[in-house]
């Protein structure tokens, strides 16, 4: 076990200057214009959950990541979808089912899929400034690399933690080596497409028809894809396999020159238990190589304390999470951080001073861990934040914000996972100007 000295890790910094919870920075007034679609292709039939007569007005969600490659149509933006409309059973008591009945088969770790059959796809979806509508424009279903659809079913982990699929009645559904659950996007000229995958952990290379090529997964994973129609690679970091339940890589991006993909966890692990994850604000932010596969970087990026969002009553900092990361040019990158109220974006530069990779953070026997350390701590050498963007002081601004990207004319584009529209929402996306966000 590798010990750190509390003093290297305080560097002097009295215990009270480390609790005290740092107020955010003011953001730039920016100028919002709001994109809303009565597109046909959005829509799904209602659904009702047995033992419910709660009726779900589903919809076709698109706003789980987004990408713009430079020299598109300005306001075409390629976007994705999840895993489709999904519930946890801890959070059925919201949909006026009876969990206890529902969640018979999976009491404590079953998540129930109105759609089991969906299968996630990109989008292509064009604004028009003139009417502030978007439609869709282009759909490809991921397929596993022989062509056949993929499905957003839980996948067979035995390393890291997973759920139980259960459909709408309450029945078991097999879990499945091909399931995606897609989140962070990145296109390339030649149509590949790059993705970060929450539940894995993993990250996915599609080609250009959606067909899915190889997968990257933890080190020592391998084999809970061994059924999979895909290449299975262990190139990922070993310590990820300790990432809390479907908090993996939800973050995405790659470099303008398309040589390095970038990807930020969703939270901090749970390393080395639960009850650290959820108190801990030190995410790991990574860089690897696109074709070797080889991870060159990790930096640490400090989440906001939750006290600071407006609104949020929960003590717990897992309240906090990273939906969304967009890389510029000169290793400087967008993080999108938010809880379910509020969004703020935030500017960091990666530098080498900054990188911990191959450090004692990367042992999990290091005590205390990287998570379980104070996010102001020296060793800890956290990247220096500056917000370009808070929510708080913009109510037309939906929730959930999940896909960034620059438009044709350099404004930024935001759009919002509407969860299948499980709680009623609809897709927005959001063109804003102001924020200072340059490529160059």
């Amino acid at each position: 076990m590798r010990l750190l000295s509390l003093a290297a890790l305080l560097g002097g910094l009295s215990l009270a200057a480390l609790a005290q919870a740092q107020a955010p920075q003011t953001a730039p007034k920016v100028d919002i214009t709001v994109f809303t679609s009565t597109d046909p292709a959005l829509k799904d039939a209602p659904y009702t959950l047995r033992t419910s007569t709660k009726e779900m007005s589903l919809t076709i969600g698109i706003g789980s990541g987004a990408f713009r490659r430079q020299g598109d149509a300005p306001f075409r933006f390629f976007t994705l979808s999840d895993r489709g409309p999904n519930i946890a059973c801890g959070d059925l008591d919201g949909y006026g089912a009876n969990k206890d009945e529902l969640c018979k088969e999976a009491p404590k770790n079953g998540r129930v899929y109105p759609r089991p059959g969906y299968s996630p796809s990109f989008y292509q979806v064009e604004l028009d400034p003139a009417t502030k509508t978007f439609k869709l424009v282009g759909v490809t279903p991921a397929k596993t690399k022989s062509g056949k659809p993929t499905s957003g079913l839980l996948n067979p982990l035995t390393v890291a933690s997973t759920e139980i699929p259960l459909d709408g009645t309450g029945k078991k559904l097999e879990q499945d080596p091909n399931g995606v659950d897609m989140e962070g996007l990145a296109v390339l000229k030649d149509g590949t497409m790059w993705v970060g995958d929450e539940n894995g952990p993993s990250l996915m290379q599609f080609d250009a028809e959606g067909r899915l090529q190889r997968r990257l997964v933890p080190t020592g994973t391998e084999k809970d894809y061994a059924a999979a129609d895909y290449e299975t690679i262990g190139a990922l970091p070993a310590i990820l396999t300790k990432r809390s339940l479907n908090r993996g890589i939800e973050s995405l991006s790659i470099s303008p020159d398309e040589t390095h993909l970038y990807f930020l966890l969703q939270n901090p692990l749970a390393n080395p238990d639960a009850k650290t994850y959820q108190a801990a604000t030190n995410a790991r932010l990574y860089k690897m190589e696109r074709v070797s596969g080889k991870i060159v970087g990790e930096w640490v990026y400090p989440m906001d304390p939750v006290a600071t969002y407006p609104g949020e009553k929960s003590p717990n900092n897992s309240t906090v999470r990273i939906s969304e990361i967009m890389a510029l040019s000169g290793d400087r990158l967008v993080v999108l951080e938010r809880t379910e109220k509020t969004t703020r974006l935030y500017e960091v530069a990666l530098t080498a001073d900054g990188n911990i990779l191959g450090s004692a953070w990367d042992d999990v026997a290091t005590t205390p861990s990287l998570e379980a350390t104070p996010s102001d701590a020296p060793a800890v050498k956290a990247l220096k934040k500056t917000i370009r963007f808070d929510t708080a002081a913009y109510p037309e601004a939906p929730v959930k914000l999940e896909g960034m990207a620059l438009a044709g004319d350099g404004r930024l584009m935001l759009i919002n996972d509407d969860d299948f529209g499980i709680d009623g929402a609809t897709t927005k996306i959001l063109l804003i100007d102001g924020t200072g966000i340059r490529m160059n």
